[in-house]
């Protein structure tokens, strides 16, 4: 038949501009580049131009990252006709200015968790959102863990009245990466930058997954925040000396370590822990939600595994069993690989690219929206305040 030509049909664009180009970003950048090449969108993603603060990482990460132009101020990126999206993935400091002053611009923005740095802040950005919204402008919160298929997959049979009443809700996000009292003061430490610790961090994840995956909105907690390691070498100085023969240390003002007890709008009584100091985990994000007729487990470091628990069966058939979420109608999976052939980490970012994309074309507003991420920012607020009072139970 020889060489066939494809029917030259394009599909419209949607101009995407990204501000932070590190961690979350590439994470970020790996999305918007294969989106379009495994889901079927009314929009075709690109990407054409990246920002961050220093000019020579800026222009390698452009051409590692596949971004058509690259600036070392965000404020350009809003004047381009060829931006109808502002996809921020910098630390929590600047979420706020950035995200009103795109909305303001008439570009569509999605922004990492947690929303922002306060309370007050995502106030504000919600109020944004919502104005822009009426204008046909639409935003997303960045919780990618949402497009895990087998937690996806979990919401569906808690909807379903696959556990019943929810009685219990036991999450867990255990990390160690900062063990180590030498790692240095990174940005993620310092609470004018984070927000907050592992509370923010991690902690914000369980947070928001507990919510999508029950329904149910926390109303009060009692938590406790703690640290570790007051002090860390400062990251230009992690390996030098001082003149004192030691490394330049400065403090560490977020918690290292959060737990704390909630009760939910449903009647459901949660627990929480989030900590890097999890010695041996890597990322062991777990929940469990436990109810009148059965029970869903699931970790992330076995991520494309639902263990569920049906206490409906005769007790001598009872027992939870593995669900492999990798069939073609479990959620997302059947546009990558065949039944078997696990998903990871980065796919949770194309999932959620490909859904806001869907959203964006049909004019419908995204999941998990500012107003979600607002009410996990709220429940962060509530576990500090809680933690400053002795773990005293405080309200939403």
């Amino acid at each position: 038949m020889g060489v066939q030509e494809t029917d030259g049909a394009e599909t419209p664009t949607l101009g995407v501009a990204m501000i932070g180009y590190a961690f979350m970003g590439a994470a970020h950048a790996q999305a918007w580049r294969n989106a379009h090449r495994f889901f079927d969108l009314p929009l075709r993603p690109a990407m054409n131009v990246v920002c961050g603060r220093t000019e020579s990482a800026t222009r390698d990460a452009a051409e590692q990252q596949g971004w058509a132009a690259w600036t070392t101020d965000w404020r350009d990126v809003l004047e381009r006709d060829d931006v109808q999206l502002v996809d921020i993935c910098t630390p929590g400091d600047s979420h706020h200015e950035i995200a009103i002053a795109a909305l303001e611009a008439g570009k569509h923005v999605l922004c990492e968790k947690p929303l922002a740095n306060t309370v007050a802040e995502a106030e504000q950005m919600t109020e944004a959102a919502e104005a822009a919204r009426a204008d046909g402008v639409l935003s997303m919160v960045g919780f990618n863990y949402r497009r895990t298929p087998a937690l996806a997959y979990a919401r569906r049979l808690i909807e379903d009245g696959a556990v019943g009443t929810v009685h219990h809700i036991r999450a867990q996000y255990l990390q160690d990466w900062i063990v180590d009292p030498e790692f240095p003061l990174v940005w993620r430490l310092q609470k004018d930058k984070a927000g907050s610790g592992a509370l923010g961090d991690i902690g914000a994840h369980i947070v928001d997954l507990s919510q999508f995956l029950t329904g149910q909105r926390l109303t009060e907690v009692a938590g406790h925040l703690t640290r570790f390691v007051d002090r860390r070498p400062l990251p230009e100085a992690a390996s030098g000396l001082s003149a004192s023969g030691g490394a330049e240390t400065g403090e560490v003002t977020v918690d290292d370590a959060a737990v704390f007890f909630a009760r939910t709008d449903g009647g459901a009584l949660a627990t929480y822990e989030a900590t890097r100091f999890a010695t041996g985990r890597k990322n062991a994000m777990r929940i469990e939600v436990n109810g009148s007729r059965g029970s869903i487990a699931f970790d992330f470091e076995a991520m494309n595994e639902l263990h569920v628990h049906d206490a409906t069966v005769p007790a001598r058939d009872a027992g939870f069993r593995r669900i492999l979420v990798t069939e073609p109608d479990h959620p997302y999976t059947g546009s990558w690989w065949p039944p078997g052939h696990g998903l990871g980490y980065e796919h949770t970012f194309v999932n959620e690219i490909a859904d806001l994309v869907r959203d964006i074309g049909a004019g419908v507003p995204p999941s998990p929206s500012f107003a979600d991420g607002l009410q996990v920012q709220r429940v962060l607020d509530a576990v500090e305040r809680s933690s400053a009072d002795g773990a005293a139970w405080t309200k939403i």
